[in-house]
């Protein structure tokens, strides 16, 4: 395990508190926007594709008020899944399972709340037929006609199948991470400390929550002589690191693998 820390109060639990707490509105939120956008878009562009053509008409009041509702329900629920990037931390692996979190929010909300529209959306007028126009007989319906006549259903039901796979993979990525986490608190505990030196940096054109990503080559003394591992970081534009940066180094002298990077508090600064 070859891992640079920054300086960070948010600890592995801490973070998944945050996460957590912010799940909880998210969630809520896009419950509101599933609800307020099935009724007030879905089930009118339902029925007029099924056959009722002028189905704004008699709701039209109504559905400009759920469309409005709709709306301030997603700007919000948007803002609060964008913090729940924030709240993961600030790496590649952080920022990737606050997504994914952020995408079960908006899954599993969408699924309650299109669930509690379906006994509101409009039943249409003529299943299985079209309505005739100007005398004529009404044609069959399609395939797509039917798939849309049971969209009341297949909406929560796709969204929760969504989210069970999400819970899948973010419960799979939490222990990975806990595991991590866990190794990186041993070797500060428990790990051999020595000061090391940034001998070359690289920028990898990846910017993650608006801070630069480096790799970074550290050289510290061993027991045999020295080392040097090669791992990434994130830090602030201001302070990117470069040759001759001192470092701090907890390693494990049983297992070569296990090592932990972070800027040294009495070392040279980055510049």
């Amino acid at each position: 395990m070859f891992a640079f820390g920054l300086p960070d109060d948010s600890r592995p639990g801490r973070r998944g508190r945050r996460l957590w707490l912010l799940g909880v509105p998210t969630t809520l939120a896009w419950a509101a926007a599933g609800w307020s956008g099935s009724l007030g878009l879905l089930d009118g562009f339902r029925l007029m594709s099924l056959n009722r053509v002028g189905a704004w008409g008699a709701d039209a009041g109504p559905a400009a008020s759920l469309v409005l509702f709709f709306s301030l329900a997603v700007t919000v629920a948007s803002s609060l899944g964008f913090a729940m990037l924030w709240a993961a931390g600030p790496s590649l692996g952080r920022l990737a399972i606050g997504f994914r979190a952020g995408s079960l929010a908006a899954a599993l909300g969408v699924a309650l709340g299109g669930g509690v529209a379906i006994p509101s959306w409009t039943p249409p007028e003529s299943v299985g037929r079209r309505l005739p126009f100007a005398g004529g007989d009404g044609e069959p319906w399609s395939d797509v006609d039917w798939v849309v006549y049971y969209e009341p259903y297949l909406v929560p039901a796709v969204a929760a199948v969504i989210a069970l796979v999400l819970i899948a993979v973010l419960l799979r990525e939490f222990l990975t991470a806990a595991e991590a986490d866990d190794r990186a608190e041993a070797l500060r505990r428990y790990g051999r400390e020595v000061t090391g030196y940034v001998t070359h940096v690289e920028f990898t054109d990846v910017w993650v929550l608006g801070n630069p990503r480096y790799v970074v080559h550290v050289r510290f003394p061993v027991e045999t002589g020295e080392r040097t591992v090669v791992t990434t970081m994130v830090t602030p534009v201001l302070r990117s690191p470069a040759r001759g940066s001192a470092v701090l180094v907890r390693y494990d002298p049983q297992d070569p693998e296990a090592v932990l990077v972070e800027p040294d508090p009495a070392g040279s600064p980055f510049c």
